[in-house]
């Protein structure tokens, strides 16, 4: 009998080795390891950098105040120094700005340059105000109860803005303004030159309560103690309270009036009164002087 031997069968072991990686792993070895190296180079350069400014702070806004009354010649002036420009560019700008005048005005913004307080700062421009007051009074003088008023008057929103430069200049308190307003109505009805020295102080560039009968002899459109009407322009820039007191003056008789002294102002019908009051006035300017 042939006998069998059994063998063990035999097992095949493998080495272990480094696992390897797949395409996908070696892709995301080998941006960590970027990654690292990359932090590790920019920590170095950012401590050496120098360290970020602080933040500015917010620039303080500065105002500008333009008073009822003033003139065009006045508000350049403030405006050059408001805004420390060489004195004439803000009046230079004016010629040449398109300041959004009404076709009236023909370019000048006499009258439109609305009295009120402005905001300015470093970019703050002369034609970029100036444009600014124009689109003020735009707004202000703009509106229907104006436009309502100025027609029930016979006048142009132009003119009314005219009559109430006047009513600026010459009416002492805010409870005249609307007493001159109906004077120069009157007058501007009968077909009267209005002799307003306020006219006569703005042709001759001054600012003065002493008209002399020279003064009323002058050639000029401003004079209107020899031309009827109205003169070619407002003669400075009104507030708001001026231009309403133009449009719904109070009714009156009224044909002169005279400021016999501070806070009083007398408005009468009759010529001789009014002589008489302007005898006072002149009188009451004497003894001050003297």
């Amino acid at each position: 009998m042939r006998l069998v031997t059994l063998k063990a069968p035999r097992h095949r072991h493998r080495k272990r080795g480094r696992p390897r990686l797949t395409r996908r792993g070696r892709v995301v070895l080998i941006t960590g390891v970027l990654a690292v190296v990359t932090a590790g180079a920019l920590v170095p350069l950012l401590l050496i950098r120098d360290p970020a400014p602080p933040p500015r702070p917010p620039e303080k806004t500065r105002t500008l105040l333009i008073p009822e009354g003033w003139r065009a010649g006045q508000v350049y002036d403030a405006v050059d120094k408001a805004l420390h420009v060489p004195p004439g560019t803000t009046r230079a700008e004016a010629g040449s700005a398109r300041l959004g005048l009404p076709a009236a005005a023909k370019g000048n913004p006499e009258g439109f340059l609305f009295p009120a307080t402005y905001p300015i700062d470093s970019k703050t421009t002369p034609g970029g105000l100036l444009r600014y007051m124009v689109t003020t009074a735009g707004e202000r003088f703009g509106t229907p109860k104006v436009a309502q008023g100025s027609r029930r008057s016979s006048l142009s929103l132009y003119e009314t803005v005219t009559v109430a430069s006047i009513v600026q200049a010459e009416a002492d308190t805010e409870d005249d303004m609307g007493k001159v307003a109906r004077v120069i109505h009157n007058r501007l009805a009968r077909g009267m030159p209005l002799q307003m020295d306020s006219t006569l102080n703005y042709a001759l560039d001054r600012s003065t309560l002493d008209t002399s009968h020279a003064d009323t002899r002058i050639e000029s459109p401003y004079n209107t103690y020899t031309t009827a009407g109205l003169p070619p322009t407002p003669i400075g820039n009104p507030g708001e309270q001026a231009v309403h007191a133009t449009i719904a003056p109070p009714p009156g008789d009224w044909l002169y009036f005279v400021t016999v002294d501070p806070g009083d102002t007398r408005f009468t019908a009759d010529y001789d009164e009014h002589l008489a009051n302007v005898a006072e006035f002149n009188h009451n300017r004497r003894t001050a002087t003297s």
